[in-house]
């Protein structure tokens, strides 16, 4: 495949290519780990992610904000507390509100032409995005001794996004359904005041596109609309830097939101 299919048959996945906004939802858990340690299943985990793709120049931008919510790993429902097990600590949870999470997906990027690995499944496709992620920590240690453990922020993003095969072909078409399962591994959460303990979170969850935001869970739709409801929506135009976990909490400086 050229480029070109390549990356239009990865942006009919992931969203659409006539700019209708996308939302994508996934679920799962999150499990502790360290040397000599049993995993343990801290969290549930559940978010969502809108999108809608803009045409530019050599490709597309994907204009995009995300929330996710850390769960009882039991009931299910949103925490706003929890007990930390290793430290006796109870601290209040800090949840993803990452505004935004653009990207630009371009035919002959920074990194030369596009591509993205696609297996081929029977009559499904699967795209594989394998992110390794190793930057200067927004929470150095000397200003965040309880927070972080590393002044280099290191992690990895597994996707795996599985759409119908016919989807590599298609020149009619603007979206195809997907479901996904992500991984992730990262350092413990700033949040959780781990300071330099060794070891760190694995997340592992599942999902799908849905036909329309209102498609999700309602107690996820109510508790989005009580606290951030402009998330609902995708972002309207390009915006720089993208936020994550880790900013968000140096925004807040130490201050925790449910």
């Amino acid at each position: 495949m050229t480029p070109e299919q390549q990356l239009q048959a990865l942006a009919k996945t992931r969203a659409a290519i006539d700019g209708r906004e996308v939302t994508v939802w996934w679920s799962g858990d999150v499990y502790a780990w360290g040397p000599e340690q049993p995993y343990l299943r801290l969290f549930g985990f559940e978010g969502f992610n809108v999108a809608r793709l803009v045409r530019v120049a050599g490709g597309y931008e994907m204009l995009a904000r995300e929330a996710a919510f850390y769960l009882d790993p039991r009931d299910r429902e949103i925490l706003t507390a929890w007990h930390n097990p290793f430290t006796g600590e109870t601290v209040d949870v800090l949840h993803v509100w990452n505004d935004p999470v653009n990207q630009r997906w371009l035919l002959d990027g920074p990194r030369g032409p596009f591509q993205v690995s696609i297996t081929p499944l029977g009559d499904q496709v699967c795209f594989n995005l394998d992110i390794p992620l190793a930057y200067p920590s927004p929470l150095p240690v000397a200003a965040y001794p309880d927070s972080s453990a590393d002044d280099t922020y290191r992690a990895l993003e597994l996707f795996h996004f599985y759409a119908p095969a016919e989807v590599l072909t298609d020149e009619h078409s603007a979206s195809f359904p997907h479901v996904l399962s992500w991984a992730r591994m990262s350092p413990w959460l700033p949040w959780m005041r781990m300071g330099s303990r060794p070891g760190g979170l694995a997340f592992h969850c599942r999902g799908m596109k849905l036909d329309r935001y209102t498609d999700m869970p309602h107690r996820t739709q109510a508790y989005v609309a009580a606290h951030a409801p402009h998330y609902a929506t995708a972002p309207e135009s390009w915006t720089e830097p993208n936020e994550t976990s880790w900013t968000y909490f140096r925004k807040l400086a130490g201050h925790t939101s449910s």
